[in-house]
């Protein structure tokens, strides 16, 4: 497998979310591209394909990491992430909501002015076909990602959005247009039931160019370096060659391979056996969602069904305080989970409300266990330890504990009984919580002079010449959406800024 340097123009590490919009417009572009996915390539089975189900998510699933995480009270959870061509994107409900412009705003602050909203708007529009709004002057209409959002949903679904009115909440019925967060559908990658992952919109056009080469299987050890110069990776498979290297391994896979590579902290890669090359910030001040879940008991005959959505609307509301509007998240599922992880009716099982915190004081941080490339990192979620943060979750669970009583959801269902109090309440979430695996920032970018910052705005890797990342680890703070579809940026924004677009 060993090629000459200047074999390839380009290896991609990970054909994910990001790496597959990425390796594509590379390839339009004329290079020479090899993308190295440690999962398989090959057709997606009918259970990738079927977006009414969570099915890969479950721990065990070949196409699917299974990666650990450690929470702030000692509990131990397992992270889902896609292994397969098409990475989380394969396997995912499928919510594909953008970044919003305070998010660029808060990028472009942070000293990143070549991701402002101005700049990255037409990304968005070139990256879309909207099969609803595609007409409109911020939507696309050819791009290579389809965005749809539900029609008429179950019973349920009705409900809820007749309870977001009585509730006085504001309607918000287009999720990508930037506006005053409020309640609506969520748009998804999806079209006739089948989940469009980017290896399905990317890559699969292009499966013929001589330009693209796609090797599943092949899982990237180290990237090798060389008088201070990245000239190729090693893998299982034996060493690979190249002009440049772009980790898109996702938040967790691209910072692990910087710390096997011996970028990182010093003091800790020198403490897992690893040679130092680049002492830097790797894997510290990430961020993620924190999330509790709110059960609600339905009626029979007002969810959704076996092979149907199991998501149709979402309510953004602003806490009081919070530092952009949207911070808080209530994503109710159409179908119980035992249905949702299996594709099989579970009748009398209640449905789940997810209430999140989009935006948190609160980092986490990941780092490794040892120097085993074997050995996944841990990822140390320390959601909720500042309080601000705790006392934002708190709202957020009320407002969703109020939708959830109000005279339209007593129609359909009987809501959740918070306990009182603010400490009785805190143990109560404290019990539940866990992460919306949205994890960014564990190598972020920054301008010269930020001691946080791995990457600059162009995404190259501080102190390594001929390296960049390429997923939302390089997100100085996480969007107060799903990233989804700002790792799909991020990989068509990549590839912008390697060739001059």
């Amino acid at each position: 497998m060993a090629e000459p340097l200047g074999g390839w123009d380009v290896v991609v590490v990970g054909a994910g979310t990001a790496g597959c919009a990425l390796a594509a417009r590379l390839v339009d572009a004329g290079r020479r591209v090899l993308v190295l996915e440690a999962g398989a390539d090959s057709p997606l089975p009918a259970e990738l394909r079927d977006a009414s189900t969570l099915r890969a998510a479950v721990p065990g699933h070949p196409a699917n990491w299974d990666l650990p995480g450690l929470l702030a009270d000692g509990r131990t959870i397992r992270v889902p992430r896609g292994r397969v061509v098409g990475g989380s994107s394969a396997i995912n409900a499928g919510y594909f909501i953008r970044p919003t412009p305070a998010d660029a705003a808060d990028w472009a602050a942070a000293g990143n002015d070549r991701w402002g909203w101005d700049e990255l708007l037409p990304v968005l529009r070139r990256l879309e076909s909207d099969r609803d709004l595609g007409d409109r002057p911020d939507h696309g209409a050819d791009g290579p990602m389809p965005v749809a959002r539900p029609g008429d949903g179950p019973l349920l679904a009705a409900a809820l959005a007749e309870a977001a009115d009585e509730l006085g909440l504001p309607a918000e019925p287009d999720k990508n247009a930037g506006g005053p967060p409020g309640y609506g559908p969520v748009p998804r990658n999806v079209v006739d039931g089948v989940r469009v992952s980017t290896a399905a919109a990317y890559l699969a056009p292009r499966r013929d160019d001589p330009l693209l080469t796609v090797r599943g299987g092949v899982r990237v050890l180290r990237v090798l370096v060389e008088r201070g110069r990245a000239v190729g990776v090693a893998t299982t498979a034996g060493d690979v060659r190249a002009h440049e290297v772009v980790l898109s391994a996702g938040a967790v896979g691209s910072a692990h391979l910087l710390l096997l590579s011996g970028i990182g902290p010093a003091a800790r890669l020198r403490a897992a056996g690893i040679e130092v090359l680049v002492d830097a910030p790797v894997g510290e001040g990430a961020t993620d969602h924190p999330i509790v879940h709110l059960p609600f008991a339905p009626r029979d005959g007002v969810l959704a069904g076996p092979g149907e959505a199991p998501l149709h609307g979402v309510l953004h509301a602003t806490s009081d305080g919070a530092a952009v509007p949207g911070d808080l998240e209530v994503l109710p599922w159409m179908a119980p989970f035992a249905q949702v992880m299996s594709g099989r009716p579970a009748t009398g099982q209640p449905v789940e409300v997810g209430v999140a915190l989009q935006r948190t004081e609160s980092r986490s941080r990941l780092s490794l266990v040892d120097g085993d490339p074997d050995r996944p990192p841990l990822v140390e979620y320390r959601h909720l330890v500042e309080g601000a943060d705790a006392r934002r979750m708190r709202q957020g669970v009320r407002l969703a504990a109020e939708l959830l009583g109000s005279r339209a959801m007593r129609a359909v269902g009987d809501p959740v009984a918070l306990p009182a109090g603010d400490a009785a309440l805190r143990g109560w979430i404290t019990e539940r919580l866990t992460t919306a695996v949205h994890l960014s920032g564990t190598a972020r970018m920054g301008p010269n002079g930020d001691r946080g910052a791995v990457v600059d705005q162009e995404l190259r890797v501080r102190g390594v010449e001929g390296l960049r990342v390429a997923d939302t680890s390089v997100l100085p703070r996480v969007p107060v959406r799903g990233p989804a579809a700002t790792a799909v940026l991020i990989g068509e924004r990549a590839a912008d800024l390697m060739t001059g677009r």
